[in-house]
């Protein structure tokens, strides 16, 4: 599996996947869309923990550097 995820993507995904953590836990958000909302959180924070994408493999995205890619 080659690496096609940046640092500042896997940034964006962090970010988003605490701050729907945060949300959830301070019940700002609950039922159906807290559960949605989670399931993402846990994709964004796998994704950015392996660097890599499946949806990016698919469509050809690379946002990796060369010297980052292994």
């Amino acid at each position: 599996m080659k690496k096609n995820l940046g640092t500042g993507d896997k940034f964006i995904r962090l970010l988003l996947a605490v701050l729907i953590l945060a949300l959830y836990l301070t019940n700002a958000i609950s039922g159906n869309m807290a559960l949605l909302l989670l399931f993402f959180a846990i994709v964004f924070a796998l994704t950015s923990y392996i660097s890599f994408c499946p949806i990016y493999q698919i469509f050809g995205i690379n946002t990796c550097k060369a010297k980052e890619q292994k």
